[in-house]
């Protein structure tokens, strides 16, 4: 099938498990049920989830183990997104094309169902899937040690971090020091690319793979994650918000560094197009360059929302 079928069919079996999995009352009360399911149902691209369970097709084995941890991550996903739209953080009103959480819900339920979400996310890691050996139990481990480590501290937190530190004004009201373009990587990796890393090796660990495909998926999508915020900048510029489902221009608008600011926008797109042929290279050496993930990689590129 061509790659728009193929997302087409990926998105609409992760949609239905991601329904299956939100939690519902009575246990969850049902205004929290509401607002998590509120912003996890809004659509999206589903790039994390497609990734891993793509890795795990790319090294021959069943897209149904990885389908949970595909899941969990686009849980994580989500209540990034939450709280990264708060008005203590990036202050913005439309995500995945409808008001933000906040807007509808409020600050307070907002905080709440993102943190519903990311620990609901390691419920269902520890859930599913069931009644499995010893070797899925160990995967299922490993899984949970990769995504914790790329949404936390050293990872989506810690950028999410540096990001805000970039743009805040001192006690005597002075602005930072202008984060350089190596300060920029370091926190576009974390903050954008560790969580998509994550999700292709999550993808490979619960398909199997040998040592040398994690380490070609890992350095693949380390690139990927990088060419994703390079066309995400770009499309901060040129985009519109009807197509991005978001507001564009507030990166610029609140001073924080991109891709397009540093570097321009003909040489951010020569970057994306670098980032792809790396990450082509790293999965031939491994034999997985007929694989869906360096079509996903193409689209990554390419795309116009």
């Amino acid at each position: 099938m061509s790659l728009d079928e193929y997302l087409r069919e990926r998105r609409a079996e992760i949609d239905k498990a991601l329904q299956a999995a939100l939690p519902v009352p009575p246990d969850c009360p049902a205004h929290l049920a509401d607002a998590m399911a509120y912003s996890v149902t809004a659509g999206g691209k589903r790039l994390r989830p497609v990734l891993c369970l793509a890795s795990c097709e790319a090294v021959g084995g069943d897209r149904a183990a990885a389908l949970p941890a595909a899941c969990a991550i686009e849980l994580i996903h989500t209540y990034s997104l939450i709280h990264d739209d708060l008005p203590a953080m990036d202050n913005d009103t439309m995500r995945r094309g409808r008001p933000t959480l906040h807007v509808i819900a409020g600050d307070g339920m907002a905080i709440l169902a993102g943190d519903g979400l990311l620990t609901e996310a390691f419920a269902l890691l520890t859930r599913e899937p069931r009644g499995l050996g010893q070797t899925m139990i160990d995967r299922k481990l490993r899984v949970m040690g990769i995504v914790a480590t790329a949404a936390g501290p050293s990872g989506m937190v810690g950028g999410q971090a540096i990001d805000l530190a970039s743009v805040a004004l001192g006690a005597d009201g002075t602005a930072p020091a202008p984060l350089s373009a190596d300060g920029v990587r370091t926190m576009h990796a974390k903050k954008t690319g560790a969580l998509i890393r994550a999700s292709a090796l999550a993808g490979a660990v619960m398909g199997g793979a040998s040592d040398a495909q994690m380490d070609a998926i890992d350095r693949a999508a380390a690139e990927l994650g990088l060419a994703f915020q390079i066309v995400d900048d770009i499309l901060d510029v040129e985009g519109a918000s009807a197509d991005l489902g978001k507001t564009p221009g507030k990166d610029a608008a609140a001073g924080k560094p991109t891709y397009p600011g540093l570097y321009g926008l003909e040489a951010s797109r020569t970057m994306a197009a670098e980032c792809l042929a790396r990450a082509e290279r790293s999965l031939a050496a491994a034999s997985l360059a007929d694989s869906r993930l360096i079509e996903i990689g193409r689209w990554v590129v390419g795309r116009d929302r």
